[in-house]
C-alpha cells in the first residue's frame, strides 16, 4: 500500500525540521563544503552534526563524497536552496505581519493611558 502524497510531504518537512538540519542546508547553498567547515559554522559536536548530516543523507536531499581524507557534503539538488529562499521570504513576510501588529498593539496601549 503506497503512503499518500500528503503524508510523504509531511514526513519530509518534520525531517526538515531540526536547527542544525536547516543550517547545514543554509551552508550547503553557497557550495560543496568539507565537514570541517560545516563544524567551525554549526559549533556542534562532531557526533550531533554527523548524526543530522546521516538524517540529510538518508533522505537524498544531500550527498557526499570523499576527497582523499575530507568529506564534502552539497545539496543534492538546486531545489533544495529555492526551498530554503523560499522558507527565508515566507518567515519575513510573517515576522514583518507580527512586527506591524505589535507596533499597533502598541500604538492602540498609548492611546488607552
Amino acid at each position: 500500500m503506497s503512503v499518500p502524497l500528503y503524508q510523504a510531504k509531511a514526513e519530509f518537512f518534520r525531517m526538515l525540521g531540526h536547527p542544525v538540519r536547516i543550517r547545514v542546508l543554509e551552508l550547503l547553498q553557497d557550495g560543496p563544503t568539507p565537514v570541517r567547515d560545516l563544524l567551525a559554522a554549526i559549533e556542534v559536536e562532531p557526533s550531533a552534526l554527523s548524526q543530522q548530516l546521516a538524517v540529510l543523507r538518508r533522505s537524498g536531499i544531500v550527498v557526499s563524497r570523499r576527497e582523499g581524507s575530507t568529506v564534502v557534503y552539497e545539496l543534492a539538488g538546486g531545489d533544495v536552496a529555492d526551498l530554503m529562499r523560499a522558507a527565508r521570504r515566507i518567515l519575513t513576510e510573517v515576522l514583518a505581519g507580527q512586527h506591524q501588529l505589535l507596533a499597533e498593539l502598541r500604538d492602540t496601549e498609548v492611546g488607552a493611558e
